[in-house]
């Protein structure tokens, strides 16, 4: 039988692969659900954005709430075009070839929500690369007790090593069936992301196009 400090460690990594489960579904759960909601309402942004006649027009479906990726990128745009004609000089990040500033303001509103978006993946990656491995500790700290038992009972009969190896193998078991679940997760969910991002681009360089041809038109 294996001896106390042997199960309780044993007991403590199946708690640890099992709060990795729990880590693990919360995420799914959480970024499924925040792609989704902010697909819908990129979605519907967009199409009222472009169905506008003007900019005003435009500039009145982003709201005060800018609860969407797509929004608070149409809103980072504005604020450039807000620096424009006030009778104070504008700051110095809005100074120089508008439509440069511009651009420069929506590469790094993109680049925040593309942090925002990836956020939580890194971790689903971490899970499912070291969960096999925690769950081989305890596979391997069974199987050391075993022969330990084995070693102080002078006999290899069922009943000496099957409690060790049994644990060992729900420990091995557990860490497979927490990592692959973290594994699958994050390559659905870094492809959503990636999805998501190259729409963010698309409106962006549209956004731009248009501010150019206005920009020209003056």
């Amino acid at each position: 039988m294996a001896t106390d400090s042997s199960t309780l460690i044993i007991n403590a990594t199946l708690w640890v692969l099992i709060s990795f489960s729990v880590l693990t579904w919360t995420l799914i759960v959480l970024k499924s659900w925040q792609y989704w909601r902010q697909k819908l309402a990129n979605r519907g942004f967009e199409e009222r954005f472009w169905s506008a006649t003007s900019l005003e027009d435009a500039r009145s479906e982003i709201g005060a709430g800018k609860t969407s990726p797509s929004v608070r990128l149409a809103a980072a745009g504005f604020e450039v075009l807000d620096s424009v004609g006030q009778d104070h000089p504008p700051a110095l990040k809005y100074r120089g070839d508008l439509v440069a500033t511009l651009e420069r303001k929506l590469k790094r509103q993109l680049e925040r929500e593309s942090r925002f978006s990836d956020s939580g993946l890194t971790v689903l990656a971490s899970i499912g690369s070291t969960a096999p491995f925690v769950g081989l500790f305890g596979t391997v700290w069974g199987i050391m007790h075993a022969l330990h038992d084995i070693s102080q009972s002078g006999k290899a009969s069922l009943d000496v090593v099957a409690g060790p190896i049994g644990e060992a193998l729900i420990a091995t078991a557990i860490g497979i069936a927490v990592a692959v679940p973290a594994v699958l997760a994050y390559n659905f969910l870094m492809r959503q992301s990636r999805r998501k991002q190259q729409a963010l681009e698309i409106f962006a360089e549209d956004f731009l196009h248009l501010i150019s041809a206005e920009t020209v038109d003056r």
